[in-house]
């Protein structure tokens, strides 16, 4: 079962980075009506999110640049950014990283349990395993909104 969960992460990011190819630097930053956020915030958001995952189940260390933190974190949005953003290239770079580190995973690492749970409002996550699934639950509501996003750039 976690070797599927692990595979299913692998898939899901490769649909992600497959998206991306499509998709100009200009349209990256289109921020069309009724959302909060860009395509570019988006791809940052699951980058950024993935690797907290991944510190937070694993204890690996962080391997993004800090400065993602105030540019794609929850609550962050492109209209308060006071920095660059990474190009999307940096961003394709960062998610192909982390699929690398995807193929590393082994389904005894997701069995384990996590230093203390992870509370995310109502929801509580005991296990490494856990946390993954729910990373991939997340990342694929970003690539449905991204793929909504690109509908209207």
């Amino acid at each position: 079962m976690a070797q599927s969960i692990i595979n299913t992460g692998k898939v899901l990011r490769q649909i992600v980075i497959g998206q991306l190819q499509g998709i100009s630097e200009a349209q990256m930053d289109i921020q069309p009506e009724g959302f909060h956020n860009t395509i570019r915030w988006n791809i940052g958001h699951m980058v950024y999110w993935l690797d907290k995952y991944a510190t937070l189940s694993c204890g690996s260390p962080s391997a993004v640049p800090a400065h993602y933190e105030a540019l794609f974190n929850s609550g962050t949005k492109p209209a308060d950014w006071t920095v660059t953003p990474p190009s999307k290239e940096e961003l394709i770079g960062m998610l192909a990283a982390q699929l690398t580190r995807l193929s590393e995973l082994t389904p005894e690492m997701l069995t384990q349990k996590l230093p203390s749970p992870f509370e995310m409002g109502p929801f509580q996550f005991v296990t490494a395993g856990e946390l993954f699934n729910f990373a991939l639950l997340h990342e694929a509501i970003h690539l449905g909104v991204i793929s909504s996003q690109l509908k209207l750039v």
